[in-house]
């Protein structure tokens, strides 16, 4: 898939995955992956970005989960305004899909 188109609709995926349930970044990657019969491949130095982007806009929140065994895991989910910025960012897809 090409670069760019990936780049200008991985916030929509991001946000579509997070209206489901709350992931953290590997959950994510693989669920793109599984989602999109292994043709969407997203690296950590493009998933990470956009989720503190999307963080600094205030559309998903993070929280941490602390195990018994194993590693720390940040948790992301979508706030109310990452819903409203889901049905804008779905809006515009329909509408550049329609033309």
């Amino acid at each position: 898939m090409s670069r760019e188109l990936k780049r200008g609709t991985i916030e929509l995926v991001l946000l579509s995955l997070l209206e489901r349930r709350e992931r953290y970044g590997y959950e994510i990657v693989a669920a793109i992956e599984a989602a999109s019969g292994g043709r969407l491949e997203v690296r950590d130095g493009t998933l990470y970005p956009v989720l503190y982007r999307l963080e600094e806009a205030g559309f998903v929140a993070p929280r941490w989960e602390n195990p018994e065994r194993g590693v720390p895991r940040k948790y992301y989910r979508i706030t109310e305004e990452g819903r409203q910025e889901l049905d804008r960012l779905a809006a515009e897809w329909r509408e550049f899909a329609a033309a």
